[in-house]
């Protein structure tokens, strides 16, 4: 089982995909995933999370048995070749693949749409006893950026993730095992991003967990005047570094050395009072 720490805990992207913006194609062979698994845990992951479908801006779904054939071999070969020294998050909206995962080793269930897309994946994480991250996402990927629109983007995603929340309850889910997200260039603009990381407290607020996902996303990209999302790693360690000083303990990077110090010396001074 996954149990969160006090101190901040990341959650290392492992993208089983020809497509994901950022480094799609890159570990579909089962030796380059488990190359790639042992390099983040060296350099301070937490946890590995592993994806099958792209979510980025525009994509397309992949069927359940799709997201299962990528992924299922590599969480086997992760626990064949690791044991159980590193916990597994299943990045999926869809109860086959996360009731597939969960048998071949996974820990944790990481659904982008808060259990929207198949509502069944909500008794699952119930009745496995499974933590389940629930992510506050408009519209889907295929359309999320098509001119996202809020009055109070804080206020109305909060109100999204307490609906979320209480559809879990629902299905049985114990509120410890509630993660929230709230989904960061899940159709948001750029404002829409910036007056979420600058109110993360609210949700924090909350009494849940909270998951921070804003890996090297465009948003930051159109401040630094950046194209590449491999050159937003600095800005991503900043964000990280925001997050823990706002109460966040769980961050999703592609960049684990450089998140992992940011995190740990955020925590520090946090430590000394300076998150108070």
């Amino acid at each position: 089982m996954l149990k969160l720490a006090d101190q901040p805990l990341i959650m290392a992207i492992l993208n089983i995909t020809p497509d994901s913006f950022s480094d799609g194609g890159h570990y579909l062979n089962i030796k380059n995933a488990l190359a790639q698994t042992r390099r983040m845990m060296e350099e301070g992951a937490d946890l590995i999370d592993i994806g099958g479908e792209s979510t980025r801006p525009g994509s397309e779904p992949v069927s359940a048995d799709e997201q299962i054939r990528r992924v299922i071999p590599v969480i086997e070969s992760i626990r064949l070749e690791f044991g159980g020294d590193i916990p597994i998050s299943i990045d999926t909206t869809l109860r086959p693949v996360a009731a597939a995962a969960l048998k071949a080793g996974a820990n944790l269930i990481n659904d982008t749409s808060g259990g929207l897309d198949d509502p069944h994946i909500l008794s699952l994480a119930a009745q496995t006893g499974t933590p389940i991250v629930l992510m506050h996402r408009q519209g889907s990927p295929k359309t999320m950026q098509d001119r996202p629109c809020y009055g109070d983007v804080v206020k109305e995603v909060l109100a999204g993730l307490q609906e979320r929340i209480a559809a879990a309850r629902q299905a049985g889910v114990q509120p410890g095992d509630i993660i929230i997200d709230p989904g960061i260039g899940f159709g948001k603009s750029k404002r829409d991003n910036l007056d979420l990381l600058a109110h993360l407290g609210q949700f924090v607020a909350t009494g849940h967990e909270v998951l921070l996902g804003t890996s090297r996303k465009r948003f930051m990209g159109s401040i630094c005047a950046v194209t590449e999302p491999c050159e937003l790693v600095t800005a991503t360690a900043v964000t990280t570094a925001l997050g823990v000083m706002a109460g966040v303990r769980l961050f999703r990077v592609h960049d684990v050395r450089e998140n992992r110090q940011a995190a740990d010396v955020a925590w520090a001074i946090r430590a000394r009072g300076g998150g108070n």
